[in-house]
């Protein structure tokens, strides 16, 4: 099971840290993705921290502001947003896979967390 958490509102040029955590697998043998899915838009993807390496890969819309690790000790992986703009409002989830590499599609995704939201907003 994934539970995303630490959504919320923001002004613009703002930061958030959003946490994904993992019960009943340990996450470092995954692949995990960040989506988001704005309203009236498809689910987009964000980022992803491969594995087994670890490396990181973003959206276009994203490069630059936003980053993801993880804490094995924690059984998290993390995605840090900076520079916070109105179009990054959307409702954000998490997704892991086994296997390795780096995913951008849905498809490619077996688990799924619950979204949180994030609004960016003067």
């Amino acid at each position: 099971q994934l539970q995303a958490s630490g959504g919320g509102s923001v002004q613009p040029g703002e930061s958030l840290r959003l946490s994904c955590a993992a019960s009943g697998f340990t996450l470092d043998y995954f692949a995990i993705g960040w989506f988001r899915q704005a309203p009236g838009k498809e689910r987009e993807w964000v980022s992803c921290i491969s594995s087994p390496d670890g490396r990181t890969y973003y959206a276009d819309a994203v490069k630059g502001r936003f980053s993801s690790s993880r804490d094995n000790t924690k059984n998290t992986v993390y995605l840090h947003m900076n520079s916070l703009k109105p179009d990054d409002t959307a409702v954000y989830f998490c997704a892991a896979t086994a296997g390795l590499g780096h995913f951008t599609r849905r498809n490619d995704y077996d688990y799924w967390g619950q979204g949180t939201q994030v609004t960016v907003s003067s």
